[in-house]
């Protein structure tokens, strides 16, 4: 369970609250939870109704109680990089995926969230990357904060890129399936648009480490953009990248950019490259 506290300034004097806490990102399908939960929302520690009106000086609450169930929780040796009330922030190693599935049950990073938390509410990842990815993963700890950071986190990705790239430069090639594939993706005139801006940072082993950002989130973005240009990823076998330096595509989220969901502060949270990249780098 998540209580907020809000202080009303003169700005929003006269306000209802059910408009105060949309402007503050509150859904309406939250708000509604909110009503039915008891002491959901409260003025001046007096019980208040969604059209109550706010005054300045006014102390409003609201209390956020955990909805769904996490996974089956297990220890692993996952880093976390920030973490409060709100948010939690992983370093996800590589061939560690982010959600269970079929082929992946009690061995994912929702099961080590499960561990670390130990809170019966579901697992908010607010961003995914590929199994064979790694790097930062923002978990959000309640729904508001799911809400308020979905579609909003800015994120460096570095990539090692076979041979030689010298100048920075913008991809902006259409991505489909392959066919019935429902894994492997294509560059084609009739996908959905995708857009990757990519950065040379230095040169080693007839590579190229990039720097990249996306304006699109689409399935194996980076992944196809640069195959598709003659530049696959060293590891990347599923897109014709050299194996023969490192066992998965040479891909991590470095650094995430995004304005705290309940505070607002402008946040950065950074991690290492994990050895493998290093070694290639």
């Amino acid at each position: 369970m998540r209580e907020l506290s809000f202080i009303i300034d003169k700005k929003d004097s006269g306000t209802k609250i059910k408009d105060y806490l949309k402007a503050f990102g509150v859904s309406s399908a939250l708000l509604t939870k909110l009503k039915k939960t008891e002491n959901g929302i409260t003025k001046n520690g007096e019980f208040a109704r969604a059209i109550d009106t706010l005054c300045e000086g006014d102390i409003l609450k609201i209390r956020i109680e955990g909805s769904g169930h996490m996974p089956r929780p297990c220890e692993m040796d996952i880093e976390i990089c920030y973490e409060d009330e709100d948010i939690i922030v992983f370093n996800k190693p590589p061939f560690l995926p982010v959600h269970e599935s079929r082929n992946h049950i009690g061995d994912t990073l929702s099961n080590f969230a499960a561990f670390h938390l130990g809170e019966d509410t579901a697992f908010r990842a607010v961003f995914r990357l590929d199994r064979d990815t790694s790097g930062l993963v923002l978990v959000a700890k309640h729904e508001l904060a799911a809400s308020k950071l979905a579609g909003k986190i800015n994120k460096d990705y570095y990539a090692a890129a076979q041979g030689t790239i010298n100048e920075s430069g913008i991809i902006d090639l259409p991505i489909a399936r392959c066919g019935d594939s429902i894994i492997k993706r294509k560059v084609d005139e009739n996908g959905e648009r995708a857009v990757t801006k990519y950065e040379p940072i230095s040169h080693r082993n007839s590579s190229t480490l990039l720097k990249i950002n996306l304006e699109t989130g689409r399935t194996h973005q980076i992944r196809v953009h640069l195959s598709h240009i003659g530049h696959p990823l060293l590891g990347d076998d599923l897109y014709g990248g050299d194996t023969s330096l490192i066992n998965r595509q040479a891909l991590h989220c470095k650094t995430i950019y995004f304005t705290h969901p309940i505070s607002e502060k402008e946040m950065t949270v950074d991690c290492e490259f994990p050895d493998d990249f290093k070694n290639i780098i």
